[in-house]
Order: structure tokens, then C-alpha cells, then sequence
């Protein structure tokens, strides 16, 4: 079951345009119709308007059909129309552009809104958890549904053989990884990647668990997930059959909701990348996208791991995108090896808080380096990209694999540091003067031991105070004065000229490692 702000979002890819009624977005689409001049009974949460003559016409249709939106095909001319119809007699009215086919669309249309009901048949309810529910009463026992990372997709309402362990996983929303090593150890994912067979799991009553029957969920050769139901023996027979069918149905439904899914995603990826590179019609995207027109901030996120990297970048994707409209706060894309996600201004310290919450989601073992671009109006975004990059180098480069993880730095923040990292990889680049009084002092230290650069640093960054430098270089001031008195015979310092004092520290920043 969708809502109308998803079905809005997926179709304005295709130029469909939601014209008033912006309250109805909440509303939840269970059915789709087409419009039928022979059939006056037709109804639909949804009416595609074929055939209609005008735009007041099909919505005339739409209320006599019963419907929430209905989908006619008009020119943006038709948009004033629109709005007072739909408003007058309480459709929502989504504008179809006249160039596209409504052969595609209606595929659409209800790919998405019909993934989410039952078959025609009345078998085999489409939604995962009244599947679960079907196939517990089936096998006679307590059934839960994962993904391949042992992550809970949905589970029944029954308790029959129910134990601790089951309802650990159900409240935490995943496998205690305990369990999973239990699981390794035994080697119950190894078979359930290796064949298509029911498998019985011995009790655990160290770790609150009875026995298991565990059946992969599989498309071809893909692991899609698994099905558990909790029974103190080897289900045979009857109950063992279901369990084999029911985790072909739980695959189908899987592969459906997977459609839907990616659909989305690659509308909403398309709609946020334009935003990132740059484009004249950054509101009217921000709009598209269903984000408030404020400022915003891009946060970049890259993951690290030993083992399964890509994996696991698209399982942060996933997570990131998961859920549509009101239920989340940004828009995301994947370019590269990086995940960029679009958040309404809400402060540096929200995004760091989104941050916190996706990495909470992965595995432990999954390090998250992320950057926060400042606030800016959707036209500066790409300026926010590039800011949120250089955040992301500067917490990788600050990041270690054995220290605890320091908080994403934010560009308004850390301006400083970004600058310096520019400069640097500008002298790394070769893009700053090879000479100079900074580099004539460091061959001198090179060939005699001295320590004139690490002098001249103290002197600037105390400006002039010898007392000052001195106790940073943990000598006495008149060491500093003299060490002052021989470099000036090395090279020309010209300490009494600002400009030149402050090429030399932007100079001992850009060298500084």
C-alpha cells in the first residue's frame, strides 16, 4: 500500500505535475482504475482518466468513480483548471505531460499502487507480514522473515513455539549477533547460501532458542533472505511443503517490493544528482523531491570495511532511502563511492545525528566517514557537495580503523581546516613558489641540524612576542633573538613587512603534514 505523495514522486520523473489539494498527499492508494465510457461502475482509488475531453471531465469521472487522484492528460495551460476542480470536488488532480505514453505510465501506475494488495485470486496476501501470518498458520508454528543479513523484514502474530531468542530478534529488529555466531559456527548460512532445502536448527537452550526450520529465499541464484519457523522437531510432510512453497511466495513479494523500491530510488537519485551538478530549476527539483524550499545541506558519506565494501555502500543507500516522503527527512544518490543525501537546515549537530543513526544501522564492523556542507539555497548546492567532500576527506584522513570515530566535521565549522587542506594539496601539487625564506631556512636545517623553521613558526604564530615563542620552543628568549639575528643572515625575512610575515605562514600551512 503506497500513499499518495510516493505515487506523486515516482511519476513526476515522467513529467506528471500534482496541481492543489497538497493535504491529500497522506491519502493511501489501494486501487487502480481506467476510465471506461461503457462501464459506469468503474471505481479505483486511482482513475486514469483516458478519453477525457478536459480536465473538469475527468475529474466529473474521478468523483463518480469514487477516486482520491486522477490522472488526465493537459498542457501546464491547464494547471489554474486543475487546481480549482480538484479543489471544488476534493480529487487530487495530477497533470499527465500530452508526449507521454499512457501505455508506460499505467504500467506503472500500478506496479506501484497494486504491490501492496492481494491477488485477484484471493491467495497469498502480497503484504510480507499477513504472509507470514498465512504461512505460520500453515507450518504450525512462529514464523519470521530476514533479510541476508539477518535483519527482521516481518514476522507473525503467532507465539506458538515461540521462545526468547525469537523475541530478542523481533524487539531489536535483527539476529543478536550472539545468535549469528551460533549460526556461523554451525554452518547454517553456508547451507542456506548453498541449497534450496528446509533445514532443521538444533535447540540452543543456552541462548533461549528451540529448534528452527530455516528455508532460503531465493530469485535464480540470488539469496534474497530467509524464513524461520521456530517447532522442536523437523517439520515433515504437509508443514514441510508449505514451508518450501511459502518461501517461494515470500520471494516473489520480495521481488515485487524490490521493483517498487528501485523505481524510487532512481527517481529520487536522478532528481538529487541535477540538484548536486547544478540546475537552473533548483526549486521546481526541490519540489519534485517533496523537500521544504529553505535552506539545505548536503552531507557526503563513504564506508570502510575489510570484507564486501560495495555491499556495503548499497546497504547504507538502502537504508538511507528507505521509506518515502514524510518519513524521512532527506534525498539521496549514489555517485562513485559516494552516498550524498540532501537535509532540510536543521543545524550541523541534526546531521550529525543522521550520520549517528545510518552507521547505526550497519554492521559493527563498518567504520563510517561522512562531511556537512554548509546551509545553502538549493541553487548553491553544488558548492555544498564540494564542501561536504572536503569534510569527508578531512574526517577519513582523521579517522582511525582503531580509535573510537570523531564526529563528521561541518564546512561552517571547519572552514579553517578545508582551507589548509587546500593549500596543502596545492603545495603537494606544486602550485606554491619552490622558494622562498621558508624553504631556504629548511635546506639550512636539512645540512646543520638547526631548528630555524620550527623558530620561525613559534615567532609568527606568537606575533613577535619573544616570551611567548620561547616557551613554545622551550628555550629562552634570547635563543629566539639570536636564532632570529642568524637566520636573517641565511635568507632575507623581512619580519617587519605584514604582507610578507603572512605569505610565510600560509606558506608553513600549506607544508604542514
Amino acid at each position: 500500500m503506497i500513499t499518495l505523495d510516493r505515487l506523486v514522486n515516482v511519476l513526476g520523473a515522467y513529467g506528471v505535475r500534482l496541481c492543489g489539494r497538497p493535504d491529500r498527499r497522506t491519502a493511501r492508494l489501494r486501487s487502480v482504475a481506467i476510465s471506461d465510457a461503457t462501464d459506469g461502475r468503474v471505481t479505483g482509488d486511482v482513475l486514469v482518466a483516458v478519453g477525457a475531453g478536459s480536465v473538469t471531465e475527468a475529474v466529473r469521472w474521478a468523483v463518480a468513480a469514487q477516486s482520491t487522484a486522477v490522472l488526465v492528460r493537459a498542457d501546464a495551460a491547464s494547471e489554474r483548471e486543475a487546481a480549482a476542480a480538484g479543489e471544488s470536488l476534493d480529487v487530487a488532480v495530477m497533470l499527465v505531460d500530452p508526449a507521454v505514453s499512457w501505455s508506460h505510465l499505467v504500467g506503472v501506475v500500478y506496479g506501484l499502487v497494486l504491490e501492496g494488495r492481494e491477488t485477484e485470486s484471493g491467495r497469498g496476501p502480497t503484504d510480507l507480514f499477513a504472509l507470514a501470518d498465512s504461512l505460520a498458520d500453515a507450518v504450525g508454528g512462529a514464523v519470521t522473515i530476514e533479510d541476508p543479513l539477518s535483519r527482521v523484514l516481518a514476522y507473525s502474530r503467532s507465539q506458538q513455539a515461540g521462545d526468547p531468542a525469537r523475541l530478542e530478534t523481533i524487539l531489536v529488529r535483527q539476529v543478536p549477533e550472539r545468535l549469528r555466531e551460533v549460526f556461523r559456527e554451525r554452518g547454517v548460512f553456508a547451507r542456506l547460501a548453498a541449497t534450496d532445502e528446509p533445514m532443521f536448527v538444533e535447540p540452543d537452550p543456552r541462548h533461549g532458542m528451540t529448534g528452527r526450520m530455516a528455508v532460503p529465499v531465493r530469485a535464480g541464484r540470488e539469496l534474497l533472505g530467509s524464513v524461520w519457523v521456530t517447532c522442536g522437531s523437523p517439520l515433515t510432510g504437509t508443514r514441510h511443503t508449505a514451508l518450501a512453497n511459502g518461501a517461494r511466495t515470500v520471494a516473489l513479494h520480495l521481488l515485487r517490493s524490490r521493483a517498487s523500491a528501485d523505481l524510487e530510488r532512481q527517481v529520487e537519485s536522478d532528481l538529487v544528482v541535477r540538484l548536486l551538478e547544478g540546475t537552473a530549476d533548483a526549486a521546481t527539483v526541490v519540489s519534485r523531491l517533496g523537500l521544504p524550499a529553505r535552506e539545505m545541506r548536503v552531507v557526503a558519506v563513504r564506508t570502510h570495511t575489510d570484507e564486501e565494501p560495495h555491499a556495503m555502500l548499497l546497504l547504507a543507500f538502502e537504508r538511507a532511502t528507505t521509506g518515502f516522503g514524510w518519513s524521512r527527512p532527506g534525498r539521496s544518490a549514489l555517485l562513485g563511492d559516494t552516498l550524498y543525501t540532501v537535509l532540510p537546515e536543521a543545524g550541523a549537530v541534526a546531521a550529525r545525528e543522521w550520520v549517528a543513526a545510518l552507521a547505526a544501522g550497519l554492521p559493527p564492523r563498518v567504520r563510517v566517514a561522512a562531511g556537512i556542507g554548509a546551509a545553502a539555497q538549493p541553487a548553491d548546492l553544488p558548492a555544498g557537495r564540494q564542501e561536504a567532500d572536503e569534510c569527508l576527506a578531512l574526517h577519513e584522513r582523521d579517522t582511525s580503523p582503531a580509535g573510537p570515530p570523531a564526529g563528521p566535521p561541518a564546512y561552517d565549522e571547519s572552514w579553517d581546516d578545508i582551507l589548509l587542506q587546500r593549500l596543502r594539496a596545492a603545495a603537494r601539487a606544486g602550485r606554491t613558489p619552490a622558494r622562498g625564506p621558508v624553504s631556504a631556512l629548511r635546506r639550512h636545517d636539512a645540512l646543520h641540524d638547526t631548528h630555524y623553521v620550527a623558530t620561525l613558526r613559534a615567532w609568527l604564530e606568537a606575533q613577535g612576542d619573544l616570551a611567548v615563542a620561547a616557551e613554545r620552543l622551550g628555550v629562552h628568549a634570547n635563543t629566539v633573538r639570536n636564532r632570529l639575528r642568524r637566520m636573517s643572515e641565511v635568507t632575507a625575512l623581512h619580519l617587519d613587512d605584514p604582507r610578507k610575515r603572512l605569505a610565510m605562514v600560509i606558506t608553513l600551512a600549506a607544508e604542514d603534514d
